[in-house]
């Protein structure tokens, strides 16, 4: 033991030690130059620049540290030393913002505190318990006062932890991305990057405002320094304003259609498009200058204003929208669906593509374009519009020559209803058509469905077609959740681009209600509300992204589904799994 003790000084072995001891012997033991580096292997000027650095540091008034020994300070380290966080925290509270609100954003700014230090200093400076905030009370619209956000980067997933408020369970979307090879999609897709961020992260920073049911691009919110909307881009915060509209205005139709076309081929693969698909337009109003624009009627204003007219097709079934289209002018409307029919089956076979039946209302094309598509093998239901001398004849048949059926709602419920089959000729069609006069369903005047399918019985007929009304619904959602009646330009591209990116987070969400029981045929801001709407902490580990998401009723629901995608790789995200938990807290 004597011996290791002799040796520790002797023979020094770290360099800090090492440059002691000469130092030591040279200036306190007057051992030469040429001694002393022979003992301790320095050549001797290397010896004399050494003392030539100590003498420097002898000369410093008032160092620091010590040259060779560090002092240490007891306690914990201090957090704000200048006032700054403290300051920081002080004026986020007087914008009504609660203790985890503003351990978020400090977590965007760089700054490791806990909700417990945040509390203290509150609790120091004087500050009570916030009271319960109605919603309007939490909509922080005036942080920016306070913060600038943080310029957006690629992360780099090495280790860290951060709390993320509001919008943590749009992350649960993630594995299905992976699952359905939608990141695939979006990585051989025509969308550009940028120098900072890549084409994947570019898309999903829109696909997250869309999920999230961000207000609009307008304004920068809590959302440009939230971390969480951040980590599903991939990014440490979502870009601000600029950048969004910067990166619409480089998109093509071009780039849109081809997207959507692989977006088909993935419903396609998985069986997530029946033989129906129901088509339809929608109004969305423009409020800047308009002047370029056409006037069309807008059912939810009841009125016709300068707008852009779009379409949508939706499958019945699994409410996937599968086409979305901007910027229809009133002499292309007409053949919006040949158009369509061509987008689905792009170069198949008539018997190959799967489309059987097209749905939609009276107004969608003209009576010509139905002989197109029944000569093109497809088979339409839609309404015939009444005219005067229809309605008088079918007033005047007897009792007799009507027919009651029931026809089954989805709920199980059946609904009486009376019926009258005819075969009519249409002179711009050509040829005689089936047709369905239907009354007892509450209407003043009876309802005219004519289709070209012989085959089909009258009450799977009218079933099919009511179930039409699932794209207005599909409609009304995109307008009051994905907020299309917001347009953010006057260019009609940039609109096209937001109805695409639209597309794809409604049908992110109908893969969610897919795998949730009982929410199969729920709303995207029902599914929002009810599941991803949470707080909660990230964990980014060298594996494993661990995210754990606040007490709420309907969580161990969503955990359950999660259970089954927690060994999905993501590999934009570093090859990460994402691993959800419930936190101890609500």
């Amino acid at each position: 033991m004597r011996d290791e003790r002799h040796a520790y000084f002797l023979k020094p072995v770290t360099v800090a030690q090492k440059q002691y001891e000469a130092l030591r012997a040279f200036f306190l033991e007057n051992q030469s130059a040429d001694e002393v580096a022979a003992r301790f292997g320095y050549s001797v000027s290397a010896l004399y620049s050494l003392t030539r650095d100590f003498r420097g540091f002898l000369r410093k008034d008032g160092a620091d540290e010590d040259m060779f020994f560090a002092s240490h300070t007891r306690g914990r380290k201090e957090k704000d030393c200048g006032g700054e966080l403290t300051a920081l925290l002080v004026s986020l509270r007087k914008k009504n913002l609660s203790v985890p609100d503003i351990k978020a954003l400090a977590d965007a700014q760089g700054h490791a505190v806990s909700e417990r230090y945040i509390y203290q200093v509150l609790k120091n400076e004087g500050f009570e318990r916030l009271p319960r905030r109605t919603a309007p009370d939490k909509d922080n619209k005036h942080i920016l006062d306070v913060l600038t956000a943080p310029e957006s980067a690629a992360l780099t997933y090495e280790p860290e932890h951060f709390s993320t408020q509001g919008s943590i369970g749009v992350l649960c979307l993630l594995p299905y991305m992976k699952k359905y090879g939608i990141d695939k999609a979006i990585l051989d897709s025509r969308y550009p990057g940028t120098k900072s961020i890549g084409t994947m992260s570019s898309i999903l920073s829109f696909i997250a405002l869309k999920l999230s049911s961000v207000r609009r691009y307008s304004a920068d919110d809590l959302w440009c320094m939230d971390r969480g909307l951040g980590l599903f881009a991939g990014l440490n915060v979502l870009p601000k304003t600029a950048w969004f509209s910067s990166y619409s205005s480089r998109i093509t139709r071009g780039m849109n259609l081809a997207f959507l076309k692989s977006l088909h081929a993935i419903w396609i693969k998985n069986g997530l498009l029946s033989d129906t698909i129901n088509l339809d337009f929608t109004t969305i109003p423009y409020w800047g200058d308009a002047s370029h624009l056409e006037n069309n009627w807008s059912g939810k204003r009841n009125k016709a204003l300068e707008s852009m007219l779009a379409v949508l097709g939706q499958d019945p079934d699994s409410g996937i929208i599968d086409y979305g289209e901007t910027g229809i002018r009133h002499n292309e409307q007409d053949d919006v669906v040949l158009e369509f029919l061509d987008f689905y089956r792009a170069g198949k076979a008539k018997a190959d593509c799967g489309l059987k039946w097209l749905v939609f209302d009276s107004k969608f094309t003209p009576y010509g374009n139905l002989r197109k598509l029944e000569d093109s093998g497809i088979r339409f239901i839609t309404i015939r519009r009444r005219g005067k001398n229809i309605v008088d004849k079918l007033e005047k048949l007897p009792n007799t020559a009507w027919k009651k059926i029931r026809v089954m709602n989805a709920d199980g419920k059946g609904r009486m209803l009376k019926v009258y089959e005819e075969e009519v000729f249409i002179k711009e069609y050509g040829k005689t058509v089936r047709q369905i006069a239907i009354t007892g369903h509450g209407k003043i005047k009876p309802a005219l469905i004519i289709t070209n399918d012989p085959e089909i019985d009258q009450a799977s007929l009218i079933r099919k077609y009511s179930r039409r009304w699932l794209v207005e619904k599909g409609i009304s959602e995109q307008i009051e959740f994905f907020h299309l009646n917001r347009v953010s330009s006057s260019m009609v591209i940039k609109v096209d681009f937001d109805l695409t990116m639209t597309v794809l987070a409604h049908n992110l969400y109908r893969l969610l209600a897919m795998n949730l029981p009982g929410y199969s045929h729920a709303t995207a801001a029902s599914l929002y509300d009810t599941f991803l709407r949470n707080s909660g902490e990230v964990e980014i580990q060298d594996d494993d992204i661990h995210v754990r998401m606040k007490k709420k009723r309907n969580l161990p629901a969503l955990l359950g589904e999660m259970e089954q995608l927690n060994t999905v790789r993501l590999p934009w995200m570093n090859n990460h799994k994402l691993i959800f938990s419930g936190s101890s807290t609500t």
